[in-house]
């Protein structure tokens, strides 16, 4: 990330940390110092990708320890990234690194058996008193319906519960349909199909081509009215925001540029976001953001150079403002009386 340059006159590269530095998510104190942010600038929980291969677990020694250890004191739960491992973050999509299979039942016993201990942890995350658990790619598993069933009947064995199953993606209804508790929806991907227009990829195409600037070029700004989605008015959706994406460290020319991002107009989606689910019960008032800390992508609202905590501020001016919103505190108190 840091060798980046930039691609054309105004693109923000290299893109480097503020206060917290190049760090390593394998020493306390740096998981220590995120959450006394995230806590500060009112984030209340972290949602870490957890990584299962039929058995064999990556990256896991960060939420093995804060298990172990009890700290740092945040609310977090799990994600489980079911895609396998390609090259393809670096242009060489059909390059393997490590496949995902789904063996069958006997992997997912043992699966539930490895979650066991974070979801009966005080700090994981429960929806309607269930553990939640999101599934990044849904649709990849054989037998969907089949296996979120299992999966339903072994959380009774072992936990004494259900769980809150959350499918990730943009097909709410079919994601449900399979039995889903909830869908937490990409605003990425339909906000770009949806500005796209034929005369917008045509002209992409001629600066790509042309100018030899990266493949997509747009500005946040020009997306913000496509980022806000119906579908979050849905008591079972929780809306899935981003701060920006800049994948060029990664994919040099080939790459989606969003320029122009800053903390102000982040705010403005966020609150949208939030006031899609402030009506809800409590455990239901999720807002997911991508990311934390997702840097090669651009995506992060750690602190940077750039803006230093501006995206963390522009959170916690968020969430205090509709605390404080005086027809919140009627509504709360009609529904009290």
């Amino acid at each position: 990330m840091a060798r980046s340059r930039p691609l054309f006159p105004g693109h923000q590269q290299p893109r480097i940390p503020g206060e917290l530095g190049f760090y390593d998510l394998r020493l306390a104190e740096t998981r220590e110092e995120q959450a006394s942010l995230a806590k500060k600038y009112r984030i209340d929980g972290f949602c870490y990708y957890h990584y299962w291969f039929a058995g064999k677990i990556l990256l896991q020694r960060p939420i093995e320890e804060m298990l172990s250890t009890g700290k740092p004191e945040i609310d977090f739960c799990l994600s489980w990234a079911n895609e396998g491992w390609t090259a393809n973050w670096v242009g060489n999509p059909n390059k393997i690194l490590m496949a995902q299979t789904y063996p069958g039942e006997e992997d997912h016993r043992a699966h539930l058996k490895y979650l066991r201990p974070f979801f009966t942890d005080p700090r994981y995350i429960r929806v309607d008193e269930r553990p939640l658990f999101l599934i990044h790619r849904p649709f990849d598993i054989p037998r969907l319906r089949e296996i979120l069933e299992i999966w339903r009947k072994l959380a009774k064995e072992y936990l004494g519960c259900d769980m809150f199953l959350v499918g990730v993606g943009n097909q709410v209804e079919e994601l449900l349909s399979q039995g889903f508790d909830g869908v937490t929806t990409h605003s990425l991907h339909p906000a770009l199909n949806d500005y796209l227009t034929r005369f917008r990829k045509v002209r992409q195409m001629f600066m790509h081509r042309v100018l030899n600037r990266p493949r997509w070029v747009i500005p946040y700004q020009d997306l913000m009215p496509f980022m806000i989605r119906d579908e979050w008015k849905c008591n079972n959706v929780f809306p899935d925001i981003f701060p920006n994406w800049d994948n060029s460290p990664r994919l040099g020319r080939q790459a989606l540029v969003i320029i122009k991002s800053q903390p102000d107009l982040f705010a403005k989606i966020f609150r949208q976001a939030a006031e899609a689910v402030r009506g809800r019960s409590s455990d239901r008032q999720l807002v997911f953001i991508k990311s934390w800390n997702e840097w090669a992508e651009g995506n992060y609202i750690e602190p940077d150079l750039t803006f230093g905590r501006g995206y963390l501020e522009a959170i916690a001016g968020v969430v205090e403002s509709i605390a404080t919103d005086p027809r919140l505190r009627s509504q709360k108190e009609s529904e009290y009386t």
